[in-house]
C-alpha cells in the first residue's frame, strides 16, 4: 500500500482561507463536512495535490510555525501581484535560486508561510 500525505491548515476562518487559495492558486473544493451548516472541514484540490482546511475558532494565528507549504506554480511574479489584495503578505521579492527555481516567500491570511516556486 502506498501512502499519501495531505497537509492540513487549522484556521478560525475556513471561508477566508479557502477564498485565498481559490483565487491565488485556483484551488477547487472537493469535500465539505458537513454538507450544510457551519463548516468543519474542507478539502481543496490544487493541481495534483490536496490541501485540507480544518475549522477551529480558537486556533492561535500567532503560534510558531514548524511547517512550510511549497507550491509549484507557472509564474511566481504574476501571482505576487495578487497576494496582498487577497489578504496575504509578500515577505520579499522573488529570488532565482542556484538549484534552478524562482522562489517567493509569502504568508496566507492566517500567517502560514507559503513558498511560491517556479522552475527556471
Amino acid at each position: 500500500m502506498s501512502a499519501t500525505i495531505q497537509p492540513m491548515l487549522v484556521t478560525p476562518d475556513v471561508v477566508r482561507l479557502q477564498s485565498f487559495y481559490a483565487q491565488l492558486l485556483g484551488a477547487e473544493q472537493t469535500t465539505r463536512v458537513p454538507d450544510e451548516g457551519p463548516v468543519f472541514f474542507v478539502a481543496l484540490r490544487v493541481g495534483d495535490s490536496e490541501l485540507g482546511l480544518v475549522a477551529d475558532e480558537k486556533a492561535p494565528l500567532g503560534a510558531p510555525q514548524r511547517s512550510l507549504l511549497s507550491v509549484l506554480v507557472p509564474d511566481v511574479d504574476a501571482l505576487l501581484d495578487h497576494v496582498e489584495g487577497l489578504g496575504g503578505t509578500v515577505l520579499g521579492p522573488p529570488n532565482d535560486m542556484p538549484w534552478g527555481q524562482r522562489v517567493a516567500h509569502v504568508k496566507d491570511p492566517d500567517g502560514n508561510k507559503v513558498n511560491l516556486v517556479q522552475p527556471i
